[in-house]
């Protein structure tokens, strides 16, 4: 999945509403220094000097959802409890609906304690229920999906066995969104994955795979087994194998596999990955990604997820900051139109002069640079309206362009003059002017004013259009008969 794509993903991410059901729990840290021995007994003493309280389980795939701009209700069954009425209010503060969460006397809401120092965890102590949710709650859950799930892109199921998730309730879950054509993306815990028949992804790890399937992993032959078993299964249309530092294995139906090497971090808490994961999986597919470019985003989130302590979320910016790190500052400045438009009017805002150009740009040469140099003499940003390949095609014949679309963008952003590089399918650049406005709008000297493309919309604001002379005897043409004239015989 390219920068661009994600980032435009992100821009678009507060429409997309996601339900997360599963096991809500409070992640209780307390962070101190161990130096030394108790007399009482042979164990550390821990000097507590800070402590910490935050959502865990389900609700910290809430939280990541929340981190990444998406709109989030969750449903589930907590104790009637402090913790119970700790964790609603939390969820409050952060804006996620609760509308789905019930509470019930008999139980006690999960709460995780775990005790650091040096950021290493020493001991854990849980407090929490396990058994079975009662009927009427099954009822209750059931209720709300189908009083509110049209509202949902996504449904994610995060399962930690604490008894919310019973059997017939994730069969409900899943038929509902089946018959309503919403995908459900499920973490799922457990040896009998049977219960999850007919969700659209499961993300197990390694260690859960092939407890599930019954393998031992210890190749890419037996990886596969277990992929393909799990898929069969479950009945599922993909499966995601999270293998730690091995990265990710991605099964789809019909026997496709994508393996995804692992994005290198210095690893410190995997606390919390799975719920990253599942998250970015989850936004991903709502927002339109296939399941290879979703599952090479959550790659991607998961790297910058292990390098944080404790339950953690990661934001757009620093997954896009990963994904920058390919290309560099190349890479940067390639952007789709919608987060360009963000872009271009905030530089507006500061008092920016925005200089527009278009064009082809097929095997670029001196006299590309030296037009481009003097378009962004004209202002402060300059930007480049990029023809598609189809594009290209339909202007010069199917024989061209000779470098395709992404690798032109990425040589031209490389340049210094130019700020940002955008696509575009159609025959002119009228849609990416009337969108940006720029100030001024750059053609090459071959053309008359009145035959400039946007011309009209450019003045009607106050803005004004330059004409530049191209440097003679270079273009790309003439490179592509000097090579037929050199080689073409051989």
């Amino acid at each position: 999945m390219e920068r661009k794509d994600v980032e435009s993903l992100f821009a678009h991410a507060g429409g997309i509403k996601a339900l997360v059901i599963g096991d809500l729990m409070l992640d209780e840290y307390l962070w101190g220094k161990a130096e030394r021995i108790s007399p009482e007994a042979p164990v550390q003493v821990v000097d507590v000097t800070r402590e910490e309280i935050r959502i865990g389980g389900a609700g910290n795939v809430a939280n990541n959802l929340v981190a990444l701009g998406c709109r989030v209700s969750v449903a589930s069954v907590v104790g009637g409890d402090e913790n119970g009425t700790i964790l609603l209010h939390a969820f409050s503060g952060k804006g996620v609906d609760v509308g789905g969460v019930f509470e019930d006397p008999q139980r006690t809401t999960s709460r995780k304690t775990r005790v650091l120092a040096a950021n290493q965890q020493i001991v854990r102590i849980d407090r929490e229920s396990r058994e079975d949710i009662g009927a009427d709650y099954e009822r209750r859950i059931v209720g709300f999906l189908e009083e509110r799930g049209d509202e949902f892109a996504v449904i994610l199921i995060s399962d930690y066995l604490k008894g919310v998730l019973t059997p017939s309730l994730l069969a409900a879950i899943i038929a509902f969104s089946k018959e309503r054509g919403i995908p459900v993306v499920i973490d799922p815990k457990g040896n009998d994955y049977a219960k999850y028949r007919g969700a659209t992804l499961l993300t197990p790890n390694r260690k859960e795979a092939e407890v599930a399937s019954g393998i031992a992993i210890r190749d890419e032959e037996s990886l596969c087994r277990a992929g393909a078993r799990l898929l069969e299964t479950a009945d599922l249309t993909a499966l995601v194998i999270t293998r730690s530092e091995e990265g990710m294995s991605l099964f789809l139906r019909g026997g496709a596999v994508v393996h995804i090497p692992t994005f290198a971090r210095e690893v410190f808490d995997v606390t919390g990955a799975g719920d990253t994961v599942l998250a970015l999986l989850g936004m991903a597919l709502a927002g339109k990604a296939t399941f290879a470019d979703a599952a090479r985003l959550a790659n991607v989130a998961a790297g910058v997820a292990v390098g944080k302590v404790g339950t953690s979320t990661v934001s757009p910016a620093e997954i896009v900051g990963s994904l920058g790190y390919l290309h560099g500052d190349s890479d940067s400045k390639i952007k789709n139109l919608d987060v360009l438009a963000e872009i271009i009017a905030t530089a507006k805002g500061l008092g920016r002069r925005i200089v527009f150009t278009n064009g082809c740009f097929d095997l670029l040469h001196v006299g590309h640079v030296k037009y481009l140099q003097k378009a962004k003499s004209f202002g402060d940003i300059l930007v480049l309206g990029l023809n598609s390949d189809a594009s290209v095609r339909r202007l010069k014949g199917e024989k061209r362009p000779l470098i395709g679309e992404a690798e032109r963008a990425h040589i031209l952003a490389a340049l210094d003059c130019i700020d940002f590089v955008v696509i575009f399918d159609e025959d002119t650049p009228l849609r990416l002017i009337e969108t940006l406005r720029p100030a001024v709008l750059v053609k090459g000297g071959d053309y008359t004013p009145e035959g400039v493309v946007g011309k009209d919309v450019v003045e009607s604001y106050g803005g004004r259009v330059e004409l530049v002379q191209f440097v003679d005897g270079r273009s790309t043409t003439t490179i592509i008969e000097k090579i037929l004239n050199c080689y073409g015989q051989e």
